[in-house]
């Protein structure tokens, strides 16, 4: 009896590790076992989320958003062109809403929204510092409203936003639609770089890259300010990057050429400079810290340039 008993315990211990093993690397039987669970009992449903996404990722519904008249634009109203990666999307560590309801707005598919993080019209679906900025602006008197229009995606490189690269009919069709609700955009404000700089990209192709992006933007109507960012920092491998960040890189030497280069671009928030480790919640992405610091700069900068531009 119990050389039964322990012929049937090693039997067991045998199937669990097989079984174990086989799941572990995918091998005999567990390929064969799965799909015949699945083909008995088939695909367990996905859970129902408040969230919905394009081909491409990026945010385009949330069941949670209030949906309000667009407000009318005036000489005091903001209409923000927000691009990039990451950092220009929904990846912050802070979520952030309008503190003055329907005042600031996220603009997409010819509608608005109160503006709340997530933003649709980006990738993700955590926080982001451009509805901070937003709120800055109005607390500051600068503006009545503030229209937030955001394009960006997680990973990008220049590339893609370049003419031919795929996100470049994206872009044409935000600013389209932002003309059909009725909108001049004011500012731009482009946030990428770090994908580039692990990429290798050199300094003369993101320049080309780039200026081609500001060429798409000019053709279709868009004359405002193109603001860009120095931006190269996102740190470890789990984020794609490297250990350690080197500040005199190609990226970084692109983008200050660029700033000095005409054609209404300047140069943007330096978050390289600005942002410590602390203000970075996993080595790459903008915290609750770094939130503040970044739209605390962006506003410094866009109350600068508007002050010169009316004694001007």
């Amino acid at each position: 009896m119990r050389k039964t008993i322990a012929i049937g315990l090693a039997a067991l211990i045998a199937i669990y590790f097989v079984g174990g093993m086989s799941a572990r690397h995918e091998i005999f039987p567990w390929p064969q076992l799965s799909a015949l669970t699945k083909m008995v009992g088939g695909e367990k449903p996905a859970a129902p989320s408040r969230y919905t996404f394009d081909d491409k990722e990026r945010l385009i519904g949330d069941e949670s958003k209030t949906l309000v008249t667009c407000p009318a634009q005036t000489d005091r109203t903001a209409v923000l062109l927000l691009l990039g990666q990451s950092n220009a999307a929904n990846y912050g560590g802070q979520r952030h809403r309008s503190d003055y309801g329907a005042r600031v707005v996220n603009a997409f598919d010819k509608r608005c929204f109160i503006a709340a993080s997530p933003l649709l019209g980006s990738t993700n679906t955590k926080g982001e510092y451009w509805t901070l900025l937003a709120n800055k602006l109005i607390a500051s008197g600068q503006n009545d409203n503030v229209i937030l229009a955001p394009l960006a995606y997680g990973g990008s490189e220049v590339a893609r936003w370049a003419a031919g690269g795929d996100l470049n009919p994206a872009l044409v069709d935000t600013m389209k639609q932002l003309q059909d609700s009725g909108y001049r955009v004011t500012s731009v404000l482009w946030m990428q770089g770090e994908a580039d700089l692990v990429l290798g990209t050199t300094a003369e192709d993101y320049q080309a890259r780039f200026v081609s992006m500001v060429d798409t933007l000019r053709q279709h109507g868009v004359e405002a300010p193109v603001y860009i960012s120095i931006a190269s920092k996102c740190l470890e491998p789990s984020n794609g990057g490297f250990k350690e960040h080197i500040p005199d890189n190609a990226i970084v030497r692109a983008q200050l050429a660029l700033s000095k280069s005409g054609r209404g671009i300047r140069e943007g928030v330096n978050t390289d400079a600005l942002l410590n480790g602390d203000d970075r919640y996993d080595d790459c992405h903008i915290g609750g810290s770094g939130a503040e610091k970044v739209s605390r700069a962006w506003l410094d900068l866009l109350s600068g340039d508007r002050r010169l531009e009316t004694s001007g």
